[in-house]
């Protein structure tokens, strides 16, 4: 080894040690002849001091040393005179006085400073994602994410669970988003597809009798990326046999709150034992799938009271088989201005809004003396002061508060007004960062109709069960029915999902029948896992769990591309190594392709 020791671990009890150190030269400092170096490496930093005095030769080694130069010293381990300690670093009381030093390799300016924490263009730090990678904020997500995965690895082992690989190149098969193709050159004009999750697959393995599987899986989705999303990502994959829904999900929770507790014990629970909030429960009162439970601000569908104005753009709504809803922000309504409402408007419109209302009330006066001066309207909308204090009732709203409301299908207003609820939850400061609240959403509508498409679909994907009863009404009243799926949520993010799923074959046709599948088509797509469960398939159940989302979450980061070592740009390009690039026609001629243009 080049070094005896990291530069992040010593300590006091190795004063008068010889160490040897070998790091990045994170500062350099000259304090009038005598050279102070802040050597970095993955562990951490400690203060270097080169006095020619003690090293002529040591010293001319350090005079010439420069910011992300790698640096090997030998020295002794000292006690910082009491004034010069730096109780903000671990390595702060001590020092090391070199005594001999080697430069391993130079290094010309970074583009971007390593040593501190400044804002850098996003895409100048994934082109140089091997330098960002240094910068303390990233390694420790690395490091976190590095202690998540074995922490799960240690706690399925111990409960019985087989960590069983999968194929990367399988078939494509519908699983709600694009698969990305991979040419066969032996078989030309035929496409492997990169795994969106080994749904099928886990399934499988449960008919071959493995009872207790787990993988920590790489997936491939060709959708449009956000914060949360990339193109490539690993999930935790789980499946276990003989299980119900409470099975699965007593598990999971003990898996999160040990981990969570274990890994990061700076951030605290909101609740144990997790709340279970329904689907219709979670729209209800947040507009969402997915809600934040930091805070309050629930939503309140106001349609009766609205249809009482003369605003046609509720009206309108109605009309065309939308509500009208929204929430209240406490004591906000001094606190926004005009040009600060336009941009929560365009912030939901960002999120798919055709417009946002509001009305500031006055505080001035109690609720029951609201005069028509107390009340501020946003354009076109007005109300007489009793239907005013009719909706502010309804809503909980008091003096001094700002109401949002928007008006459409709750499927078209549900994300932009989650969004916006998120954003004044952040803004009020009732979204506390060190807080985790999760929670499980359960009982999902198992099918929902597409009109344009005159057939059902799954909100998540085909193989989920059917609650025991409510699978008569598969044959009456599809819609109706509830699936045995659940997902986990956390401070307004998915971060779990899965369900028990179809374990007979019949009720796994009929499915996809009600979907539109012809025998054909389900012969052709999903053979191989139909015919499985003709063998004994035993009832069985599991989730898959975003590694990346769940380290984002307890990382307190808002993007996902802080926890990925290597991660692709908004438009799914890798600035680093030029992917996606074009390739030559040598190869694809191998592969019996052409490109159009």
């Amino acid at each position: 080894m080049l070094k005896s020791a990291s530069c992040g671990d010593i300590r006091e009890k190795h004063v008068g040690d010889q160490v040897t150190l070998a790091g990045w030269v994170n500062r350099r400092r000259d304090h009038g002849g005598v050279i102070f170096v802040d050597l970095r490496d993955r562990s951490g930093l400690v203060q270097v001091v080169f006095n020619p005095e003690l090293s002529p030769e040591t010293y001319k080694v350090a005079d010439q040393v420069r910011q992300e130069w790698v640096l090997r010293v030998t020295g002794e381990v000292s006690r910082r005179p009491p004034e010069s300690e730096n109780p903000n670093l671990p390595t702060g009381a001590i020092e090391v006085m070199a005594q001999g030093a080697e430069v391993l390799n130079s290094s010309p300016t970074p583009p971007f400073l390593i040593s501190e924490e400044s804002e850098v263009d996003e895409s100048l730090r994934l082109k140089y994602r091997y330098l960002d990678l240094r910068r303390p904020r990233i390694q420790e997500n690395l490091i976190l994410r590095h202690r998540v995965v074995k922490f799960i690895r240690d706690f399925l082992d111990e409960r019985g669970f087989l960590e069983i690989e999968t194929p990367i190149l399988i078939k494509s098969t519908p699983e709600g988003a694009r698969d990305f193709l991979v040419p066969s050159r032996l078989q030309k004009g035929s496409f492997y597809a990169l795994p969106q999750s080994p749904q099928q697959l886990k399934q499988l393995l449960m008919v071959a009798g493995m009872e207790r599987y787990f993988q920590i899986a790489r997936c491939f989705r060709d959708e449009d990326l956000r914060a949360d999303r990339q193109p490539e990502f690993t999930q935790l994959d789980l499946e276990m046999s003989f299980v119900g829904e409470n099975d699965v999900l007593a598990l999971a929770e003990e898996l999160y709150t040990s981990m969570i507790e274990t890994t990061t014990p700076d951030r605290k629970l909101l609740k144990k034992p997790f709340p279970r909030i329904t689907y219709d429960e979670a729209m209800s009162k947040y507009a969402s799938d997915k809600p934040d439970l930091r805070f309050g601000m629930e939503m309140t569908d106001v349609t009766d009271i609205a249809l009482k104005t003369d605003f046609r753009v509720f009206h309108g709504a109605v009309e065309q088989g939308g509500i009208v809803k929204g929430f209240v922000a406490p004591n906000q309504a001094t606190n926004y201005s005009g040009t600060m409402l336009r941009e929560l408007e365009n912030l939901s419109r960002d999120h798919g809004a055709k417009g946002m209302s509001y009305i500031r009330i006055g505080s001035e006066h109690p609720l029951d003396q609201l005069t028509e001066n107390d009340m501020q309207f946003s354009q076109g909308l007005r109300m007489t002061p009793p239907l005013a204090r009719e909706l502010s009732e309804r809503m909980g709203a008091g003096s001094g508060d700002l109401i949002l409301l928007m008006a459409g299908p709750l499927r078209e207003i549900g994300p932009p007004l989650n969004a916006l609820r998120n954003e004044m939850g952040n803004r009020m400061g009732l979204a506390d960062p060190n807080l985790l609240a999760f929670a499980w959403v359960v009982d999902f509508p198992l099918l929902e109709w597409k009109p344009g498409e005159n057939r059902w679909d799954s909100p998540h994907n085909p193989f989920s069960a059917p609650k025991d009863e409510d699978v008569p009404l598969l044959d009456t009243e599809p819609g109706k029915a509830l699936a045995k799926q659940y997902d986990l949520v956390c401070n307004g993010l998915e971060l779990c999902g899965g369900s028990i799923r179809n374990h007979r074959r019949g009720v796994q046709e009929k499915i996809l029948g009600l979907m539109g599948y012809s025998k054909e088509a389900m012969r052709s797509q999903f053979g191989q896992l139909l015919d499985a469960l003709e063998y004994g398939a035993p009832p069985h159940g599991g989730f898959a769990c975003g590694i990346e989302r769940l380290v984002m979450r307890m990382a307190n980061e808002d993007n996902i591309r802080e926890t990925m070592a290597f991660p692709k740009t908004q438009s799914g390009a890798d600035l680093l190594f030029g992917a996606p690039a074009k390739v030559e026609d040598e190869q694809l001629r191998e592969l019996g392709l052409r490109l159009i243009e």
